[in-house]
């Protein structure tokens, strides 16, 4: 750092969180050093591989296609699905009001004066328990940005190069921080090891070598650091009982950066970390055929027509069903005493229902490409990513007949658990129910329900048929692995961002945002998300924290 460049805040953490601060602060004229353990290549964090799904109430795009939302009903659906009930969820709680109050109101303002435009679709993600006052979205709220995830963050990351030109900020990356110094009981400054330079493209593992050490003060720290999704072994010393046994297998949804490090030196520091055993991990993970992080996976996003079945061939049960519960499923499937399970569908299904999760699969969104965009509506087949990992992914299987998908389905797990008559019988009952207009499936009736929504009838679901019918095939398996995401814990700060000790008091000089604080205060999720409000926590947080910062004499 430049010996005449003082900071007023230093921020760990180039990811949309630290990115969101940075920029509040240094549009007030006050100076930032930011600061991250990766390579310049790795700006933007794990927001730049995200979907970039956004969570908003009452928008001008649902408005548009006859979606009838409030904060009302949005409060209602937050709360069922947090299940806040422990004492220390006082400041998430307080978080999770303010984002509603933020997410009906000035959010949509805030993103659009950013550049950030929205598909007019909304899409409908974790549809629910099945009761109104439960866990789930009663309506779509699921904004995707058109650019994913990197549209998103590229407003944010051509801002922090404007206040770099400007004078007001300083990068430094490969610096690592390992302590926060504390001086008569305040926060001052950090300190850590500068890694040796590496050159690795974005996401891939860069080199742990230590070649110095660096030391900085300013009078606000800012933590920004991300989650735990990458460090497995923290992930299962966190793992809750209520979700069943940790995973003796998962995959990756986030870069090896994404460790957690920065939880356990903000504790050591005097820090209240709370909520560790609340995370939100998928159950929809596929094994990527062309990865760029160690065993990386990557989440479909299904439609609700797949049919489901646990590692032992049994189908699962309502609310159990694609895109509806992810840790209700996530605990069914656990308590089966194995940690994968199946899809079975059809041509149809994959062709309509399929996204994948992640800017780099789907270039027709990230690369804002209309054409390309129209054939993943109205083409004979499924999104190009798509396609791709059904010939070349290692948990898909096609076939023209059951009897031998299931055969080929037992000699991939290798446990030979599924029994082609169960299986049979299963699909069978179900396709019987799309005989009449009227049914007793659970499944069977949601889908035709869904359908009257036209983002679903359009784009998302396919329109009922029977599995086992030739002209609906080829038959598809996938099967299904536990995939680590998100950390809905963390450390726990106030309104302001600023970092709370034990005794609910701030300690001094330290804030945090995104990942690394639960999205805000610790868990502003509480026990489950909503989903699209990960992307929106880190700017929330971001946000309060750098305009507290900005605003402070």
């Amino acid at each position: 750092m430049d010996k005449e460049f003082q900071p007023d805040a230093i921020i760990i953490g180039s990811g949309l969180a630290g990115l969101t601060a940075a920029m509040e602060i240094t549009n007030t004229g006050k100076k930032v050093l930011l600061i991250d353990q990766e390579t310049e290549q790795n700006i933007g964090g794990q927001a730049f591989w995200s979907f970039g799904g956004l969570f908003l109430i009452n928008s001008p795009q649902q408005r548009r296609v006859g979606i009838k939302d409030s904060y009302e009903l949005a409060r209602q659906d937050w709360m069922g699905t947090a299940g806040f009930d422990r004492e220390e969820d006082y400041w998430p709680k307080q978080w999770a009001e303010a984002y509603l109050k933020f997410a009906a109101n000035e959010k949509y303002n805030y993103i659009s004066k950013m550049g950030i435009k929205l598909m007019f679709m909304v899409g409908w993600a974790e549809r629910g328990d099945g009761s109104a006052s439960g866990h789930g979205n009663s309506v779509p709220r699921f904004h995707v940005s058109w650019g994913t995830g990197t549209g998103v963050v590229k407003p944010f990351v051509e801002k922090a190069y404007e206040a770099k030109t400007k004078g007001l900020l300083q990068m430094k990356f490969r610096h690592r921080v390992t302590n926060l110094i504390m001086e008569n009981g305040k926060i001052t400054g950090i300190e850590g090891n500068v890694l040796e330079n590496d050159n690795k493209e974005r996401g891939e593992p860069t080199s742990r070598t230590v070649v110095s050490q660096f030391r900085y003060n300013a009078p606000h720290i800012v933590i920004a650091s991300g989650g735990i999704g990458a460090n497995h072994e923290l992930v299962r010393k966190n793992w809750p009982e209520r979700l069943g046994k940790a995973p003796e297998k998962m995959i990756c949804g986030v870069p090896a950066y994404v460790d957690g490090k920065m939880i356990g030196i903000a504790e050591n520091a005097g820090a209240d970390i709370i909520n560790r055993d609340r995370m939100w991990h998928y159950t929809e993970g596929i094994q990527n055929w062309s990865p760029i992080w160690p065993d990386h996976g990557i989440r479909i996003l299904p439609g609700p027509s797949s049919l489901w079945f646990d590692a032992k061939g049994n189908r699962l049960p309502a609310p159990f069903l694609p895109g509806f519960d992810t840790l209700g499923t996530l605990k069914y499937i656990q308590d089966t005493g194995f940690s994968y399970s199946w899809f079975i569908l059809t041509q149809k299904i994959i062709k309509k229902e399929f996204a994948l999760s992640g800017s780099e699969q789907n270039p027709d969104i990230t690369n804002k490409d209309y054409v390309l965009f129209l054939k993943r509506i109205f083409g004979k087949k499924a999104p190009g990513p798509v396609e791709a990992f059904k010939e070349n992914g290692k948990d898909f299987i096609v076939s023209d007949n059951l009897q031998d998908l299931v055969q080929r389905m037992n000699e991939l797990s290798g446990d030979y658990l599924l029994d082609y008559d169960k299986i049979k019988l299963q699909i069978d009952a179900r396709d019987r129910e799309l005989d009449n207009q009227f049914s007793k499936d659970t499944q069977v009736n949601y889908i035709r329900s869904t359908r009257k929504y036209i983002g679903d009838k359009l784009g998302r679901v396919a329109a009922p048929h029977k599995i086992l019918d030739s002209d609906n095939g080829p038959l598809i398996a996938v099967r299904l692995n536990i995939l680590t995401r998100k950390t809905l814990g963390g450390i726990k700060t106030n309104l302001n961002g600023q970092v709370l000790k034990n005794d609910g008091t701030v300690l001094e000089g330290l804030y945090a945002a995104g990942e690394v604080a639960g999205f805000g205060g610790g868990g502003m999720h509480g026990y489950r998300a909503l989903e699209g409000t990960f992307l929106g926590g880190c700017l929330f947080s971001g946000m309060k924290a750098g305009q507290y910062i900005g605003g402070l004499k």
